[in-house]
Parts: structure tokens; C-alpha cells; sequence
């Protein structure tokens, strides 16, 4: 039994064919994936284009330059807080306190620095450690007292907004003017220095790619085809080396620093859920808690530990939110945030019935929401025109996960 909590997740099994390791066979195995309903990210990848193409038409502005690095920025806050929806996700949970999380973080910072004078390393640990406490207070409410998370963070979603509107008080809107702040999402690296993180990236993938190559030729399983390796390096280039070149080359010129942190969240959250010990755990307890249990998890400790990363990851959102916005105000927290970064994980990939999902669903999700109202906002849409699209698309990929499930389960995958 104690085999369950050290396998692979069900969303990173291995890439590798079965058999010898021929590009056959890799594409042989992709293919039984697929008609099993192991869809994988093909759905979002085809929205994506999609949605370039028919906004790129019709407004070229889409294209440019400009509108990617405006883009970039505007995604980076919905992303870091998607990331930990995912987590929470995949356990089969739900936490609807994320949105107004992200607004007490960011009344904290706001107000820490302007009134009590705190430096801005200071003010920033403090406001996601709130969201660390609020997120460890509510994981706890929900494994020791057993109240469902849908109950208790919906509680939090009514308290935490009450407590931002306490934080605030008469004060209106509480503008955030440390330059160092302001700069996570209003700075721009220079051009070089993106060329640096991009070959550096590039660099750090291909070392995984081959570490992992060599794992599991030395465990005697079979690996992924030279050639495919090969090919998602190049993938991998065209796109990080496309990015730069399209920041460099925008008014601002340069890559936005919000992409950076946008980027290394994703990589150590990535990481953390498909190559530790608490990852594989994650999985398994959103796979089947009582076999997760049965083999030795601590399935208490895992849940609070996820809720603990949603809320601290809805706190950094937050900051990086005040940021953009330079100032706080009673709204904080509110509007569409809590929908939005739902949303944008389950658009993703990410399935609201637990065990299956990426980290990486968080950025497909995002950028189709920013798309759509980036796009739309281009073409002089309304609001209401906004929802009634981003919910058709979270329709559709409902469809396609509640179809994909149904096509393994038939097969006895699911």
C-alpha cells in the first residue's frame, strides 16, 4: 500500500512509451493518451490560437508588441493567485476566500508602508504572512472540525472582506508609494538582462530534461526519444526567445518584472508538485483520501499545508494587484478576482474532481482570461459582453473535462 503515496500524479505520468523508447512508440502512446481522454493541455493550446487568431484580425493592436507586454502584467496577479487554487483543486477542494485573502494582503501592505514606515521587505513578508495565518486558520477549521471548505472559505470570503473594509476605514483609498513596490509591476528589465533569464531558462530545462533521461536509464525504464527532447528544447527556445524579443521591442522595452516573478513561481511550484514527496502526496489525496490514508499519508496535514499555499499565493497576488494599481481602496479583494482565478485553473487544465491537473494550468487559464478581456477591451466591448464569453469558455472546458473523465472511466482509467 505504501507504493500509492510515492507513484507519480496521475497529470505527470510518465512521458516515456512502453517499450524500447522509439518515436513510435512515443507517438503510439500519446495517441492511446488521448483516446482515453488524457487530453492533457491540447484543448487550452487550440483555444489559445484560436483566440489569436480572431482578435488578431479583428483588432491588429492584439498583436503588437505593446498589448503582449500590457498583457503580461495584467495576467501576472490573476496567475499567482491561480496557482494556489490549483493546489486546492486538486485536492477536490474549493476556496472562495482567495479574492478578498488577496485584498487584506494588500490593505496590509499598503498600510504598513505609509503609515507605520516599514521598509518594503518588511511590509511585504508581513502581508503574505497574513495570508500564510488565514490560510493555516481555515485549513485547520476544515480537517479538525470537519465543516466542508465550501462553508468555511465562504465564511472567509464574507469575514475577510469585512476586515478589508475595517483596514481601510474613512480612509477611501490608501496609496502605496514605495518605489521598490510599485516596481514589481511597473518595471521593466533591460533588454540584456532578459536575454540572460531567457538563456538561463533554456539552459535549466535542458539540464532537467537530461537528468531525467538519465534517471530513468539508470532505473531501467524506458525514456523519451532523443528527437522529442530535442524538439521541445527548440519549442521551448522559439517561445521564451519570441517573448523577449516581443518585450524588447514594445514602448517600454523591456521584459516586465511582474513576468519574472510570475515565471519563477511557476517553476518552484511545478516543482514542488511533480518532483517532491508533498506533491505526489497532494495527488493521492485528491485521487482517493481514504487510500492516501490507508498508505500512510497524513491526509489532515496535506489539506492544511494546500490551504496554507492558497492563501499565501492570494496574498503575493495581492501585492503584486496593489502594485499594478499603485494604491488600495474598499474594493480590494472584490469584483472578479475570486471568479477569475477559479476560472482561469480550470480553463487551464486543472479538474474540479480532484487528482488531475498542472501547475502550468494556472498560466494557460490566465492567459485565456486576459486574452479575452484584453481583446475584447480592444474592440470596445462591454462588460456584461466580458462575462458572458470568459463563462462560455469555462463552460466548454467543464465540457471537455467532464467528457475526457467519462472516456477514461469507460476504459477504467479515471
Amino acid at each position: 500500500m505504501t507504493q500509492v503515496a510515492e507513484q507519480a500524479p496521475l497529470s505527470s505520468t510518465s512521458d516515456a512509451p512502453p517499450g524500447d523508447g522509439s518515436l513510435a512508440d512515443y507517438f503510439r502512446a500519446y495517441l492511446v493518451r488521448v483516446r482515453s481522454g488524457d487530453l492533457g493541455s491540447l484543448p487550452i493550446i487550440v483555444g489559445l490560437l484560436i483566440i489569436v487568431a480572431v482578435f488578431g484580425s479583428l483588432r491588429p493592436a492584439f498583436l503588437t508588441a505593446g498589448n503582449f507586454t500590457n498583457l503580461i502584467v495584467q495576467m501576472a496577479g490573476l496567475t499567482t493567485i491561480a496557482i494556489g487554487v490549483v493546489f486546492v483543486l486538486l485536492l477536490g477542494e474549493i476556496d472562495l476566500s482567495v479574492g478578498y485573502v488577496s485584498g487584506v494582503a494588500g490593505v496590509v501592505l499598503a498600510r504598513l508602508l505609509t503609515e507605520n514606515g516599514l521598509p518594503w521587505f518588511a511590509a511585504v513578508a508581513a502581508a503574505v504572512l497574513t495570508g500564510t495565518l488565514i490560510g493555516l486558520l481555515q485549513g485547520l477549521i476544515i480537517t479538525k472540525a470537519g465543516v466542508p471548505s465550501f462553508v468555511v472559505t465562504l465564511a472567509g470570503l464574507l469575514a475577510w472582506n469585512g476586515v478589508v473594509l475595517i483596514l481601510i476605514g474613512g480612509r477611501g483609498t490608501v496609496v502605496v508609494s514605495d518605489r521598490v513596490v510599485i516596481g514589481i509591476a511597473n518595471r521593466y528589465l533591460p533588454p540584456v538582462a532578459g536575454w540572460v533569464l531567457a538563456a538561463a531558462l533554456v539552459a535549466g530545462f535542458v539540464a532537467t530534461q537530461l537528468a531525467r533521461q538519465r534517471a530513468r536509464r539508470a532505473a531501467g525504464l524506458p525514456t523519451v526519444p532523443p528527437l522529442i527532447v530535442a524538439l521541445r528544447v527548440v519549442l521551448l527556445s522559439v517561445l521564451v526567445g519570441g517573448a523577449v524579443v516581443l518585450c524588447n521591442a514594445s514602448p517600454r522595452g523591456g521584459v516586465p518584472v511582474a513576468g519574472v516573478l510570475m515565471a519563477v513561481l511557476l517553476l518552484v511550484w511545478s516543482y514542488v508538485a511533480g518532483r517532491t514527496r508533498f506533491g505526489r502526496h497532494v495527488y493521492a489525496v485528491g485521487g482517493n483520501a481514504e487510500a492516501a490514508r490507508r498508505a500512510g499519508i497524513d491526509v489532515d496535514r496535506v489539506r492544511v499545508a494546500v490551504f496554507m499555499i492558497a492563501s499565501t499565493m492570494a496574498a503575493l497576488g495581492g501585492v503584486v494587484l496593489a502594485s499594478r494599481l499603485r494604491s488600495v481602496d474598499t474594493a480590494a479583494g472584490g469584483g472578479d478576482i475570486l471568479l477569475n482565478s477559479i476560472a482561469a485553473a480550470v480553463i487551464g487544465g486543472t479538474s474540479l474532481f480532484g487528482g488531475r491537473g498542472k501547475v502550468s494550468s494556472a498560466l494557460l487559464g490566465a492567459l485565456v482570461i486576459a486574452s479575452v478581456a484584453n481583446g475584447m477591451g480592444l474592440l470596445g466591448l462591454s462588460s456584461g459582453a466580458k462575462f458572458v464569453v470568459t463563462g462560455l469558455v469555462l463552460l466548454a472546458s467543464l465540457l471537455v473535462d467532464s467528457f475526457a473523465r467519462r472516456g477514461r472511466s469507460s476504459r477504467g482509467l479515471a
